[in-house]
């Protein structure tokens, strides 16, 4: 399967009788899948279908999909809503004969809630059937837009991912070989340490300070960490390579990449490895940015 993206946007229109209608999708990043619909009055019957087809083939995201529809060649009535405007009429006539108040002008009564009606024309039930099943069928090529926009914008983050992947290998590698890491430093540095402690005072136990530098070195050596990247790297390559929804796993392998890093550069006693191993940070952190991206 290929990686994807959550992160897209497509459009579908089309025609049914006296209908005009298009379907606008977008998508955007989230940590699970919500479908947001907006449809408008009289199009519910849609609602099912979309719904179903959508959590049927995405796994995560957060998408909006927007229904606007217009009916063309039928002419909106207007017309007076006599009830309303009798009983206007008799509440004037009741206060006229008890006070001198002006009388309302036409315009007046006119722009009081209720008195105007804007009617639609009454459709034909088997013009709005076909017209449902087309806007249907085009719910269902916006979302296939989708979903290839998806995917491409996921070959082109799994690719990225990837270079990542090769340069957190490759400040791995130069960890390994730091200078400063080597047991021939590690102990020079500790025995230097060890003569400047012993010159200020005989009281130290030579025996208990060999005990406590082999603690040390044992302490500074970053050799798990290192495995532990490389079996990360191993897992986040395989994960790419299989594709589908991974984002999740792939986030998780984030925060374990940065977890070792961060082990690493606190068990550093060395400038170049300490350098290596903030180089390495930083390549973790865009890893993570870009997994966010993936569905």
């Amino acid at each position: 399967m290929a990686l994807s993206s959550m992160t897209g946007f497509a459009r579908s229109h089309g025609t049914s009788g006296p209908y005009d209608f298009e379907w606008e999708l977008k998508s955007v990043n989230a940590k699970g899948f919500d479908f947001r619909l907006r449809l408008p009055p009289g199009w519910d019957e849609v609602e099912t279908f979309a719904r179903k087809r959508a959590a049927e083939l995405l796994a995560r995201g957060t998408v909006y999909a927007n229904l606007t529809v217009k009916r063309t060649g039928a002419a909106s009535v207007v017309r007076v809503n006599d009830d309303v405007l009798n009983s206007i009429l008799k509440v004037v006539g009741d206060i006229s004969a008890r006070t001198d108040a002006v009388a309302p002008s036409v315009d007046g009564l006119l722009a009081i809630k209720g008195v105007i009606e804007v009617v639609e024309p009454e459709s034909n039930e088997e013009e709005m059937q076909a017209a449902r099943v087309a806007v249907t069928a085009a719910f269902g090529q916006a979302l296939e837009s989708l979903i290839d926009m998806r995917k491409r914008e996921g070959v082109a983050l799994g690719q990225i991912l990837l270079q990542r992947m090769e340069d957190i290998e490759r400040l791995s590698k130069r960890a390994e070989a730091a200078p400063g890491r080597k047991p021939e430093a590690i102990k020079a540095r500790l025995a230097e340490q060890i003569a400047a402690l012993l010159e200020t005072s005989d009281r130290f136990d030579e025996d208990r300070l060999s005990q406590e530098a082999i603690l040390i070195a044992a302490k500074a050596d970053i050799r798990e960490e290192l495995d532990r990247i490389a079996s990360h790297v191993s897992q986040t390559r395989e994960l790419l390579g299989k594709g589908g929804p991974v984002g999740r796993r792939l986030d998780f392998l984030a925060q374990e990449f940065n977890r070792e890093v961060n082990t690493t550069c606190s068990k550093s006693n060395d400038i170049e490895l300490t350098n290596t191993g903030l180089e390495m940070k930083n390549v973790v952190e865009q890893f993570r940015e870009q997994v966010q991206n993936l569905e």
